[in-house]
């Protein structure tokens, strides 16, 4: 009996892997309307608690709505104005900006070449060249400003998600076949990904102000884009304080010298130390429940999936994936591998899912 249901189990993970394949083919190919969709998806919930919060002081929620749409219409226009200008303006300082790095490198070259290694100044500018560090970071902004260019698609969905959003919980829990077994998990689910985006949106912007002010204290030009982009990418897990900091490091040891990039550095490992490592953990709580590694290669997938996007997003999707396969008798062992650590519950799940999959194997066996 083992023997015959060794090639049928095999088959049937043969057939679950090529549907994932399946689904992830169609995703890629269908991504400039899947992207607006999933982008569109997370903004109304980070707007969801402000709509309540309008709501409770007894403004209409169609009022609500609008005032709110109006708001992200004007900050969407006028940040895309302002990084537009500023690489502009960059853009027409880069000749200068590479005059000053030579300037910065020449009493470098000098110890080098007294100690008879040669170093020409294209070489300088080919290892440190500021343009190049801005275009890294004007690369990943432009898979964002692609999409936003769907402004208008983007503003009617999030719009009728706001509308939707009370009745939400209570269709999902109509629409599955055991709603009293999964009524914690979806509740969790929503709860989740809504304290995280939104915890998520206001330390982002403390670290984006934090940023600005210092810089602009400091005297590094364009300190309020390099805010802006601290703000964006601190959405990103792992790496994007990273690229934030490179560009504007630059520009402040070019502009002001190594004791100012040095003070730069310095901003930004404090303020994404205090932010990331004090401030978030204590309003999130016990934490996003997905390991390091996993956070890393999420960032990687998804990037790869929905693009820059998907970069910013990394994190939530992931945890959607978790909670869902936490709900899932066939995928619980999944969500195990995917958690920071091993939680009792979720292995008395995935037992207990697999003690009654054995035993509807055996009971149907035995009709048999």
């Amino acid at each position: 009996m083992t023997r015959s249901n060794t090639p049928t189990a095999a088959y049937k993970g043969f057939a679950v892997m090529a549907f994932v394949v399946i689904i992830l083919a169609g995703i890629k190919a269908a991504s400039p309307i899947v992207v607006p969709f999933v982008l569109s998806c997370f903004i109304a919930v980070i707007c969801n608690p402000a709509i309540g919060l309008m709501t409770k002081y007894r403004v209409p929620k169609w009022l609500a709505v609008i005032l709110l749409m109006c708001f992200i219409v004007l900050m969407g226009l006028w940040l895309a104005s302002l990084v537009g200008s500023s690489i502009n303006e960059f853009s027409k300082q880069l000749p200068q900006y590479r005059n000053q790095l030579v300037e910065q490198f020449s009493w470098v070259l000098h110890k080098l070449q007294a100690l008879n290694i040669q170093i020409s100044k294209e070489q300088v500018l080919a290892y440190f060249d500021p343009g190049m560090a801005l275009s890294m970071t004007t690369n990943m902004l432009s898979g964002v400003g692609n999409v936003m260019a769907n402004l208008f698609l983007i503003i009617l969905t999030i719009v009728f998600m706001l509308f939707e959003a009370s009745s939400l919980p209570k269709k999902l829990h109509l629409a599955l076949d055991d709603p009293d077994m999964r009524l914690q998990q979806i509740d969790r689910f929503l709860q989740s990904v809504n304290q995280y985006m939104v915890i998520k949106t206001l330390v982002s912007l403390a670290t984006g102000l934090i940023v600005g002010v210092g810089l602009a204290f400091i005297g590094v030009d364009y300190a309020l884009l390099w805010a802006v982009i601290a703000f964006l990418f601190n959405y990103i897990p792992n790496i994007g304080s990273i690229i934030a900091a490179i560009p504007a490091v630059l520009l402040a040891f070019i502009q002001l010298g190594p004791a100012a990039a040095g003070g730069t550095t310095m901003l930004y490992i404090g303020a994404n130390m205090v932010m990331g490592n004090v401030v978030e953990p204590k309003f999130m709580g016990r934490g996003l429940g997905l390991s390091t590694l996993v956070v890393f290669l999420s960032l990687i997938f998804w990037g790869w999936l929905l693009g820059s996007v998907g970069m910013l997003l990394s994190v939530p999707l992931t945890m959607v994936v978790k909670i869902a396969l936490e709900s899932s008798k066939s995928g619980s062992w999944l969500a195990i591998l995917l958690s920071d650590d091993v939680d009792d519950k979720l292995v008395v799940q995935s037992s207990s899912a697999h003690d009654s999959t054995n035993r509807v194997d055996t009971h149907s066996t035995d009709n048999k």
